[in-house]
């Protein structure tokens, strides 16, 4: 019997990465997907296919899947992990920056759902684990996009694990909290407290890794997903 086939996005770092690992590990045929694929040469290196995939673009989630079937001719597990947080007062985040987020977080991974359904649906089984948050379950203040995404992916898949039951199709959703991934590395550190909106800074989100904003936090603070 062949082994089962598993596509992660957001392979290229963090809880992705990882996944990607240790499914191959376990056996499966992995194919690891990311904009970043010159980042992916450690999953290479251990067997994992890589994909070049941007799940803002059409084309390229349909190539990804397309070729997966064409290689080994079924999928069985999609885990749904490209993602970021973007923070800033409802007020101030351009509605372009809130789109980008629903665009990565929300719609990427709804499209992929879609493309690899039909094979799952004529296999009669296949799993769908979706990467949310803790922020899918709370709230707090500059968090309102993000949260937005992660209340929208936890809706989206309670109703589709009821739409693909007859069907075979399990739908997992994981909810992460604290994480020491690359994430938001990158991103500056602002305080809790919502800065006087400026000709300067009025309309630019506080991109933060975190459900939470915390003041002067530590260098090697754990930043949840």
């Amino acid at each position: 019997m062949s082994s089962k086939v598993a596509l992660v996005t957001g392979a290229s770092s963090g809880i992705g990465e990882v996944t990607a690992l240790k499914l191959q590990e376990l056996g499966y045929t992995v194919y690891g997907a990311a904009r970043r694929v010159e980042r992916m040469s450690r999953l290479a290196e251990a067997g994992v296919h890589v994909l070049p995939m941007d799940v803002t673009d059409t084309a390229s989630m349909q190539a990804g899947v397309d070729g997966i079937i064409a290689e080994s001719g079924r999928i069985d597990v999609l885990v749904n992990n490209a993602g970021y947080g973007s923070y800033g007062a409802i007020e101030d985040v351009p509605l372009d920056e809130a789109r980008a987020q629903f665009e990565v977080n929300i719609f990427g991974a709804a499209r992929l759902i879609q493309l690899v359904l039909p094979h799952m649906r004529a296999q009669r089984s296949g799993t769908i684990v979706n990467i949310s948050s803790m922020g899918g379950k709370i709230h707090t203040p500059l968090g309102g996009w993000y949260h937005g995404t992660k209340f929208a992916l936890e809706g989206l898949s309670d109703c589709l694990r009821m739409e693909l039951k007859p069907f075979g199709v399990d739908v997992v959703v994981v909810e992460p909290g604290a994480i020491r991934t690359e994430w938001g590395a990158a991103s500056p550190r602002t305080t809790c407290a919502r800065p006087p909106a400026t000709p300067r800074t009025r309309g630019r989100p506080t991109r933060w890794p975190s459900p939470w904003v915390p003041r002067a936090p530590p260098a090697a603070a754990p930043r949840p997903r």
